[in-house]
């Protein structure tokens, strides 16, 4: 043991049996204090004012305020890094989770679904190992940069874009989504670190904040322009060597795999392939990033001024995946500038489009 102090976590459920559960898995880990209980919103914005506590666990469908007004509350109040712990069978509460996201909640983790008590003390290990991990990031508004931005090479033209993204990636993809045009030339894939049983939720979401086509992909399927694609739960999303979506399981490690799409865009699209690192913790969307940069493609991933955390970003920048940290802000144009032909941009016409090579 170091003489840290330990991490004070609020627990809020309207369960008491569920919160009963929660202090006890939590508990265990002798880095984690629960230093309080709610069991509505309301009570638990008051103790979140009351005991400062480092870390949230916030249900959603909960008396009074709701879970993502109970996080507004708390975030203009007294701001704490706060994970959802919810329930995904439940239809409103899948939507509610990326309200959660957009009030201010770093990660969605679904309630366990087990009977065996070694798979639920397990469960709980990865809980308290969440909240340790949610215990590093900076609680601090962060303001978004502007500046000058390199824009991609004289020339540059790619046919596909990934986006590979962690913690704090769902508001940053609708802010991102929201800013690009309907008639986009080109698909875009994405990793998004998400639990399973989230993914259908995540795309009715930002289905309703852009308005690009965005979907679960089919394996098989051909690549269209303006359509924005995820892979299913547990899978890894990827493209052949002609360029059809593919989807396998994913094998341990973040699902789905960032490294794994962006190294397939690499490999079927070579110069025309282009991709982003956005927020995360981890290195996961490196390596996969300099795949594309190898090949000759775009690349770039978000600053750090801009990012809730700067993990996966910052490492691919170590590795000289790319040269530049940008705003969150400046990524759809410079999206927009890769796969948009520069006499497209002035005002004339489309040029060659579409997907292929």
């Amino acid at each position: 043991m170091n003489n840290r102090r330990p991490i004070r976590v609020l627990v809020v459920d309207d369960s008491p049996t569920m919160a009963n559960t929660l202090t006890a898995l939590l508990t265990e880990d002798p880095r984690i204090e629960v230093v309080g209980r709610a069991g509505d919103g309301n009570r638990a914005v008051q103790l979140a004012r009351l005991l400062r506590p480092d870390v949230i666990t916030m249900d959603l469908l909960l008396p009074g305020l709701d879970g993502p007004a109970a996080i507004a509350a708390i975030m203009s109040q007294a701001p704490a890094r706060v994970l959802v712990v919810s329930a995904v069978a439940e239809q409103r509460g899948v939507d509610l989770g990326f309200q959660a996201m957009s009030a201010g909640a770093l990660e969605l983790i679904g309630k366990p679904n087990v009977t065996n008590v070694e798979e639920l003390r397990r469960w709980g290990k990865d809980l308290a190992h969440s909240v340790c991990l949610m215990a590093e990031v900076p609680v601090i508004s962060r303001r978004a940069r502007t500046g000058a931005v390199t824009p991609p090479p004289i020339g540059a033209r790619v046919d596909v874009f990934g986006i590979v993204a962690s913690t704090g990636g769902p508001p940053a993809l609708a802010e991102l989504l929201s800013k690009l045009p309907k008639d986009l030339p080109v698909p875009l894939l994405i990793a998004q670190h998400i639990t399973v049983g989230f993914t259908q939720g995540m795309v009715r979401w930002l289905s309703q904040v852009t308005t690009l086509t965005v979907d679960v992909a089919r394996d098989g399927e051909r690549l269209e322009p303006g359509r924005v694609y995820f892979p299913q739960d547990g899978q890894d999303l990827l493209v052949d060597s002609t360029g059809l979506a593919r989807l396998q399981p994913s094998r341990g490690g973040p699902c789905p795999n960032g490294d794994i799409l962006l190294a397939s865009l690499a490999q079927a699209f070579g110069r025309r392939s282009g991709g982003v690192v956005l927020t995360g913790m981890g290195e996961d969307g490196a390596r996969g990033l300099l795949a594309i940069r190898k090949a000759g493609g775009v690349t770039f991933s978000q600053d750090e001024a801009t990012s809730v955390v700067y993990g996966m970003p910052r490492a691919a920048l170590e590795i000289r995946a790319t040269d530049q940290g940008v705003p969150l802000s400046s990524v759809p144009e410079l999206i927009l500038q890769s796969c948009v032909p520069l006499n497209f941009r002035a005002g004339g016409g489309r040029g060659e489009g579409g997907v292929g090579r």
